[in-house]
């Protein structure tokens, strides 16, 4: 139910907030404030968000099926998924890190922080902790996604989720947790400053 939930507030959360706050979609940025460590950090930490989207969805939409065929073999998708993976959840590390200290250490960039953020920051630092240990834990492949985690979530988009695909088959708890504190953040998005990204 979790992520039918999180989709459902997030989807209509996005369509609320166009409807009553079409120029409020933004990140309501603190440039002005402070800018030498925001340069920095929000390049290395978009980069590496950017980075790290698009090594999962690769991963979920793209089957075993279809990588044997083009004579990738499990082995060497699994390298280039565990090294993507790695520097990916090192960029986004180092930028989270960077745009966390800028946060606390500039009281004039502290005080622009909301309830709301604090709840993003928090559900984002779960979900790159819980994202960087899943991958780094499953460098030696003991959790096949390919088999479990990635059908799971092509079946969420066909109204046909089997959740015995996340809780069996070796699929390590901190998967579990990286997932489900996402799902929350899809539902939180629409609701703070993420909605920049649309």
């Amino acid at each position: 139910i979790l992520p039918y939930v999180a989709l459902s507030i997030g989807i209509g959360g996005l369509i609320w907030r166009r409807k009553t706050d079409e120029f409020g979609w933004t990140a309501r940025s603190t440039e002005l404030l402070e800018g030498k460590v925001l340069r920095f950090a929000s390049i290395v930490f978009h980069l590496g968000v950017l980075a790290a989207i698009g090594g999962h969805v690769m991963g979920i939409l793209i089957p075993q099926s279809f990588t044997d065929a083009v004579g990738l073999s499990d082995h060497y998708y699994h390298l280039i998924a565990v090294f993507g993976g790695v520097s990916a959840g090192l960029a986004v590390i180092v930028g989270f890190v960077a745009l966390m200290y800028r946060r606390i250490k500039f009281p004039r960039v502290r005080v622009t922080t909301t309830r709301m953020d604090v709840a993003v920051f928090i559900l984002l630092g779960i979900g790159i902790v819980t994202g960087m240990l899943a991958t780094v834990l499953n460098i030696g492949d003991a959790v096949n996604y390919r088999e479990s985690v990635a059908p799971y979530f092509r079946q969420i988009f066909i109204l046909d989720p089997d959740p015995s695909l996340m809780t069996g088959g070796g699929v390590m708890l901190i998967f579990q947790i990286h997932v489900i504190a996402v799902w929350f953040l899809y539902a939180l998005w629409p609701f703070s400053r993420l909605i920049h990204a649309f």
